[in-house]
C-alpha cells in the first residue's frame, strides 16, 4: 500500500491496470474499521492492483478534485481514468464485486 499525496498523486495511480484509492483521514472511525479490509484486498489481490492511501486533511486539492465529501470513499481508477467511487464503509463483498469488474 502507498500513501499519496497532493504533490505526487498523479504519479501513484497506475496509468494501465486498477489503482484503489482509499480516501480517508486519521481521526475518522470508519476509516480506521476500513483499514483491515483494505489490507485483506492488497493480499487477495497482489500485483493485479495498486493500492493507494490519501488523507483528505493532508490532500485537500486532490480530495475535492475527485469530488471526495465525506470520509472514507473508495475511488477505483482504470486505465488511469476513475470508473467507480464507494463512499462509507462498505462490506468487503462490495468492494471486491467492484474490483472483479476490472481486473
Amino acid at each position: 500500500m502507498r500513501e499519496a499525496n497532493d504533490l505526487d498523486f498523479k504519479n501513484a495511480v497506475r496509468p494501465s491496470g486498477v489503482t484503489l484509492v482509499d480516501f480517508g483521514a486519521t481521526w475518522c472511525p470508519p476509516c480506521k474499521a476500513l483499514l483491515p479490509v483494505i489490507e485483506s484486498l492488497a493480499a487477495e489481490y497482489g500485483e493485479r492492483v495498486s493500492i493507494v492511501k490519501v488523507d483528505t486533511d493532508e490532500s485537500p486539492e486532490t480530495a475535492s478534485s475527485f469530488g471526495v465529501m465525506s470520509n472514507p470513499t473508495v475511488i477505483l481508477f482504470n486505465d488511469g481514468e476513475p470508473v467507480e467511487k464507494l463512499v462509507g464503509l462498505r462490506p468487503i463483498e462490495v468492494y471486491r464485486t467492484a474490483l472483479n469488474r476490472y481486473v
